[in-house]
């Protein structure tokens, strides 16, 4: 998945019988009171997984979640997804004019692959407890579900037109005129970033002028709510960063793209954070490569970053905390390759000395672990070890190099483990 996956380095001693007596067993949701209450006092909570695909990873992320919100006052929710559709769902669990009239219509639209991240049976039951929730809640104290990545930045486009041609006839031709620059790539941002790397000529100003339009232009806005103006300018977030990710990524340089990537989601969590208020708390929702620090990786060997560690650093260790999620063997979503079919496939049995051979011979077959001073200073939990990386592609034949060299206890606060699990329930094809 990420290029960067090195063969398995260490042997595993005596961790099996160390992790034993450390687990904490997870079958319902009582017994998640101490990772609730290590988390309690932070800013933000970073929910990982291993793959793209599991069932188990959703459901626990989800019951993690809504004890967040209603114990401990958390105020939203981001995911690893598109923003622009992924609002839909947020109009509809806000009940904010224009919402869809069912959970299952403000979901209609997550049809763009990978689509079983999100349009998904496990993610519907937490966007119908969602509104359920809200609809309890004056306006200002209800719950956000948004998207945070820049892909599917041709509806941001759409999203940008719609806004301006009910709002002003002349910000409309404005933003208009900005976006005839992709008029011969609508819809196909690879065609975009390959005519650029052959050209030398892009659209970057474009992009950029859009957010600055909307600044300069927030008069002309002021029959918006703010919470539809930041719908706007994240948008146009979106769209000026989704030219550059595509445009690095086609030049080959695929770090500084993930990069780019990854701090636009972080940026994203911040303006989440602004928009809620000083003392806003939020969740966040992505893969471990995304939320566990890459400075405990090999990630960092590559020059990558990514919100784990961003957010760490800008809000110190005791404000983040990184709760991976892992499995030994069971089921996933996935395609072989970007945009084939989704396929139900087998994953593999770990191997023995990766993390989850590791955790699976404890013999618990599901249970966390919280990460303490003890376990960053202990000789075997410090050197790294193989962690199991699959993202929405997927090929068993190659489980042996899907792994992220990793120094556990530095990388996650907390980390989850499901010794056998089984594959998401995609409601589209």
């Amino acid at each position: 998945m990420f290029g960067m996956m090195l063969p398995l380095l260490v042997k595993p001693g005596n961790l099996p019988d160390y992790f034993r007596k450390k687990a904490i067993e997870l079958n319902q949701a009582s017994c998640l009171d101490q990772l609730i209450e290590s988390a309690s006092s932070r800013k933000l909570i970073l929910l990982g997984e291993s793959t793209h695909g599991t069932h188990e990873f959703y459901t626990w992320r989800d019951t993690i979640s809504r004890r967040l919100i209603t114990e401990q006052g958390f105020n939203f929710i981001v995911v690893e997804g598109d923003f622009a559709s992924l609002f839909e769902i947020n109009r509809y669990i806000k009940n904010l004019p224009g919402a869809a009239t069912s959970a299952e219509e403000a979901m209609s639209g997550l049809n763009r692959w990978p689509h079983w991240m999100w349009g998904n049976y496990e993610v519907l039951n937490m966007v119908k407890w969602l509104r359920s929730h809200n609809d309890q809640m004056p306006q200002d104290m209800k719950i956000g579900f948004y998207g945070m990545d820049v892909y599917d930045e041709w509806r941001s486009k759409e999203e940008l037109l719609e806004l301006a041609q009910i709002t002003s006839p002349e910000l409309y031709e404005k933003v208009m005129y900005q976006l005839k620059c992709f008029e011969l790539y609508w819809g196909d941002s690879w065609a975009y970033a390959h005519d650029v790397r052959k050209t030398g000529r892009d659209c970057s100003g474009s992009t950029e002028e859009l957010i600055n339009l909307l600044l300069e232009n927030q008069d002309k806005l002021n029959t918006i709510s703010d919470y539809n103006f930041f719908s706007a300018i994240q948008n146009a977030h979106v769209v000026n960063n989704a030219e550059k990710f595509y445009r690095i990524s086609a030049s080959g340089n695929s770090v500084a793209a993930w990069n780019y990537r990854v701090n636009h989601m972080n940026n994203t969590i911040l303006r989440l954070l602004d928009l809620y208020g000083h003392n806003s708390k939020g969740i966040v929702w992505a893969h471990n490569t995304h939320i566990g620090d890459a400075q405990f990786t090999e990630m960092r060997n590559f020059g990558q970053t990514n919100i784990g560690e961003l957010t760490r650093n800008h809000f110190g260790n005791e404000n983040i905390m990184l709760i991976g999620f892992t499995t030994y063997q069971g089921q996933v979503q996935a395609g072989t390759e970007w945009g084939t079919c989704m396929e139900t496939m087998r994953v593999r049995n770990a191997p023995a000395n990766s993390l989850e051979g590791v955790l699976h011979r404890t013999g618990i077959q599901s249970f966390y672990l919280i990460f303490d001073q003890n376990d960053k200073n202990h000789p075997d939990l410090i050197k790294p070890i193989g962690n199991r990386a699959i993202g929405v592609i997927y090929r068993p034949q190659y489980d042996q190099w899907q792994y992220v060299q990793t120094i556990v206890p530095m990388r996650y606060d907390a980390l989850i483990f499901i010794n056998r699990t089984n594959a998401l329930r995609p409601f589209m094809q």
